[in-house]
């Protein structure tokens, strides 16, 4: 349980890795593997939000080229 003295929650953190290269086909970017409208609309997601991108995030890997996938960040 929090307390008062905790302070406010901190946010979720972004998931970008400073790598901005939209792969065309699948529409994700290949640093974060997040999609430009999640890109986009990040800052106004709430929290379970942004919970359920990162979590889905592992996973799209490889509905990238396969000759993309290696320049994908772990």
């Amino acid at each position: 349980m929090r307390t008062p003295s905790d302070g406010p929650p901190k946010p979720i953190k972004t998931p970008c890795t400073k790598v901005c290269t939209v792969d065309g086909a699948s529409g994700l970017c290949l640093g974060c593997l997040r999609s430009l409208q999640e890109i986009a609309e990040w800052s106004r997601l709430d929290d379970a939000t942004r919970e359920a991108i990162l979590d889905a995030l592992p996973g799209r890997v490889t509905r990238l080229d396969p000759a993309l996938q290696g320049l994908v960040p772990r």
